[in-house]
């Protein structure tokens, strides 16, 4: 049941939007195309955003992703960060 003249503690909780992206770079700054599990991914907050990028850097780094730039919506936020050490 979802009053929407309710007070919020009585509304059912909205989904979450997946605002938060990252855009894969190679060394140039053009962008890479990632695919297989980690394609296309969305996240509903910054720190979703920087939490999944930092246990997958790994991957993204052997499919050829020299750095990454983070997005909300058409926003860019920060970047690009290189996943090199």
């Amino acid at each position: 049941m979802n009053l929407p003249d309710a007070p919020s503690a009585f509304r059912s909780p909205m989904p979450p939007e997946q605002l938060w992206w990252w855009r894969a770079e190679d060394r140039d700054g053009n962008e890479v195309t990632v695919t297989g599990e980690h394609a296309d991914e969305r996240f509903p907050s910054q720190s979703d955003a920087e939490s999944w990028v930092g246990e997958v850097f790994g991957d993204l780094v052997e499919q050829g992703v020299d750095a990454v730039v983070l997005f909300e919506g058409e926003r860019r936020v920060y970047g690009p960060m290189s996943l090199h050490p």
